[in-house]
Parts: structure tokens; sequence; C-alpha cells
């Protein structure tokens, strides 16, 4: 089961192996078990073991392939910033559930400040940008306000 939004989920049971197979794994999806284990110090069973508990536990959430959005036709990608009329836990779950498949969403971030939202999207034009805008989020009767800004690059932190 997916971690719902608002479930705070405590690990306390994650000790020192525990937490050196997630950060080895967050710096490397693909490293294989025989991999991870070598460089914990634990036996590929173990890893293995632990690995699957862990992503049971919520504690791994996934496993991706960072793809170059370009290779996709989507080499656009801006950040927009949503402000909602309603602040209502059900307008604003019901914004959360409609924006997350809305396409070329990448994420969606709830925020503090002025704005409620921040949505990472990704698009073939900057009309297709206009387009999602207009289309999905300013016909959105919760939608007060958005604000668009353009990514001109991307660079992956460590954290």
């Amino acid at each position: 089961m997916p971690p719902v939004p608002n479930d705070v989920r405590p690990y306390p049971a994650l000790d020192e192996v525990d937490r050196a197979i997630l950060a080895e794994l967050a710096a490397d999806g693909r490293l294989p078990n025989n991999a991870l284990a070598e460089r914990v110090g634990v036996a590929p069973s173990t890893c293995l073991t632990r690995t699957r508990a862990l992503r049971d536990r919520g504690a791994i959430r996934g496993f991706h392939a960072e793809v170059d959005p370009a290779a996709l036709g989507l080499p656009l990608q801006a950040l927009v910033s949503v402000r909602l009329t309603a602040h209502e836990r059900a307008a604003v779950d019901a914004f959360r559930a409609r924006s997350v498949r809305l396409p070329g969403v990448v994420s969606v971030f709830h925020v503090a400040g002025a704005e409620d939202y921040v949505l990472h999207v990704r698009a073939a034009s900057g009309d297709a940008l206009r387009d999602f805008v207009l289309d999905h989020l300013a016909v959105d009767p919760v939608v007060q306000h958005t604000q668009t800004s353009l990514i001109f690059e991307q660079a992956r932190g460590m954290g």
C-alpha cells in the first residue's frame, strides 16, 4: 500500500545497516543486490530480506529510471505555482487527486506560503504548456491564480 500523504511514518526500527542500504539505493537504484550487500557489509540473503522489508514498510517507495525529458518529446519543463480559492480539506484533497493525474505532471508539491501547490510539468512546447495551464488549471473552479516559471536547467542534488 503506497504511503498516504499525511501519513507520518516513524522508522524507529531502522538501524545502521538499513540506513546504509537506503543511502546506497538513493545514490544508485540499479545497484545489484550482491554489490549492495558488499557495500553495506552483510550477506546477500540478509541484504535482500532487509531491502524487501524496507520496501514493504514504505521506506523504499519505488525504483525508477531517470530519463531525459527531451527523449520523450517533452523538452520544456516548468514549475506552475497554484493558489486555491478554498482551503477546506475536501477541496485541497480533490485538487491534489486531480493534479497528479494531469498530462505532463511530474510532481505535485503542497507548499507553505502565498501559493498552495507547485506543479512540476513537462511539455512539448511553449504552446503546449500554455494549453496545459488554460485547459487544466485556469478552468478549475478551486484555482484562484497560477504563475508559471520555466526551468532552464535542472541539476540533481545529493540529498
